[in-house]
């Protein structure tokens, strides 16, 4: 593979590894469905580890497949791909042949899961850490505003950043980041999933076929339009702003720049936004019914 000459070494490197990784995978051949079929069903009654492993370096190449499509979003991506092919091995142990469908239809559920699991976890761990102030928030917020609740002080962010020596702002930033609006996969979903993870809805076993994936798909583009039509009815430029610098932004302004823009208090911003919020859940109850349940 050609270099560039102003490749920094670091990505030369990687590139190195990819090469020789994707060369090494080559070596193992594929499966067609009668041996996958044979093979995934000896593995389901014996838990043979080289029967496993045949199942696994056959997958190899499928897992360096999909870490590809998200190479947009990470840079490196030996990371998708080692996390990915956790993914697969999760996935071989989980599979029931006796579904009627194909291993690797079933792993790449799987795959993708984890791959998007890291993405997420990580890039919010980036955003965070890009400020002196965002990494020590990171490692300590959580850890004072338990202190102040165990006594009995409202953990206000004024308070916590005077506690921590750091910019308001910041400590409303960093909350927001660290709190629902990052979802994790790992995180319960809501009363009626038995206390299952989101992980386990997205890639258990009810999410196994193209047909499942559409309907999923179908559901986040209702929930998209709603959303949409929920911004056309506002007409009031403060909620306008606050709808869309705020709750429907991956970067959300913090309450004091709006409360700056529009010469009202932090506090008067916070009000509108917790009536926006119950104004935009009505609305989407009332167009999608229980299909979806948003949290802001």
């Amino acid at each position: 593979m050609l270099v560039p000459a102003a490749a920094p070494p670091r990505a030369i490197a990687t590139q190195d590894l990819l090469s020789r990784y994707m060369a090494e995978i080559r070596k193992y051949p594929l499966l067609d469905a009668e041996e996958e079929q044979k093979l995934t069903r000896a593995y389901k009654e014996t838990k043979d580890p080289e029967i496993g492993y045949r199942l696994v370096t056959a997958n190899l190449r499928l897992v360096v497949k999909i870490a590809f499509e998200y190479r947009r979003s990470w840079t490196n991506v030996l990371d998708l791909i080692q996390e990915g092919n956790i993914g697969l091995a999760q996935a071989l142990e989980k599979f029931d042949p006796l579904r009627g469908i194909r291993f690797t239809s079933y792993a790449q559920y799987w795959i993708r899961a984890y791959i998007l699991q890291y993405i997420m976890n990580n890039i919010s761990l980036v955003r965070i850490g890009s400020t002196r102030s965002g990494r020590k928030l990171f490692y300590q917020l959580q850890k004072e505003r338990k202190k102040l609740l165990a006594q009995g002080i409202n953990p206000a962010p004024k308070l916590l950043a005077e506690r921590l020596d750091v910019p308001e702002e910041e400590v409303e930033w960093v909350s927001a980041r660290m709190s629902n609006r990052d979802i994790s996969l790992d995180a319960p979903v809501g009363s009626d999933s038995d206390g299952r993870s989101v992980s386990e809805i997205i890639t258990g076993d009810e999410v196994t076929d193209p047909e499942a994936e559409v309907g999923t798909k179908e559901a986040a583009e209702k929930l998209r339009l709603a959303l949409e039509a929920f911004g056309d009815t506002l007409t009031d430029k403060r909620d306008k702003t606050i709808w869309t610098k705020r709750l429907l932004s991956q970067d959300p302004v913090s309450l004091a720049e709006l409360g700056q823009e529009f010469g009202v208090s932090k506090e008067r911003i916070r009000q509108l936004e917790e009536r926006l919020k119950n104004r935009a859940r009505a609305f989407l109850l009332d167009a999608l019914g229980d299909e979806v349940t948003l949290q802001f």
